[in-house]
């Protein structure tokens, strides 16, 4: 049988996404495919089969160099299972040893640069928009559309937070590295 759940999370928050989906495939649902629009569909199946790791791509996955890595993956025994712009949905049978896809530090810092740099510019242009409505509006005497400014700026504030968070554990993880090296 097949299930489709609505669910949002952040880019910041992909660790509880993973967490969400494993607990989804400990209860025997098994994720099948993703959507735009926080979709997630899932097929019954034995409870917990699978493990599941997102990770954010350098490229598109249809790129050369994604489809190479997801070729390497697939040969350690993952599978691709989804994709949602830049991020790739990965599976595994559940084994003795878990699925991992970082196997040390600088590759699970440089991962959580590359979620940084996505944020950056989204954050920037949603500030930006906001702001130049809201100025445009004062330096010009016309009507501002609050209707377009406040969700910008809010939702520019609320990736400031991820953008934050991830910032502070990026800086953290280097500080740990350093003492270990």
């Amino acid at each position: 049988m097949t299930r489709v759940i609505y669910k949002l999370f952040w880019a910041w928050d992909f660790e509880k996404e993973e967490k969400w989906l494993n607990d989804m495939a400990a209860k025997g649902l098994n994720l099948t495919d993703t959507g735009n629009l926080c979709r997630y569909t899932f097929e019954e199946g034995t409870p917990g089969e699978y493990q599941y790791r997102l990770e954010l791509l350098d490229q598109l996955p249809e790129h050369p160099e994604s489809r190479q890595y997801i070729a390497f993956m697939e040969e350690t025994g993952a599978q691709q299972i989804s994709s949602c712009l830049r991020w790739v949905y990965f599976r595994k049978k559940a084994e003795a040893e878990p699925f991992d896809l970082f196997s040390d530090m600088d590759s699970r810092i440089r991962h959580l640069q590359r979620i940084t740099s996505l944020l950056l510019p989204v954050m920037i242009a949603e500030y930006l928009i906001g702001l130049s409505n809201l100025m445009n509006g004062f330096l010009l005497h016309s009507t501002v559309n609050l209707g377009i400014s406040i969700p910008c700026i809010a939702l520019g504030a609320l990736i400031s937070v991820g953008f934050v968070r991830l910032s502070r554990r990026i800086r953290k993880m280097k500080q740990e590295r350093e003492i270990h090296e």
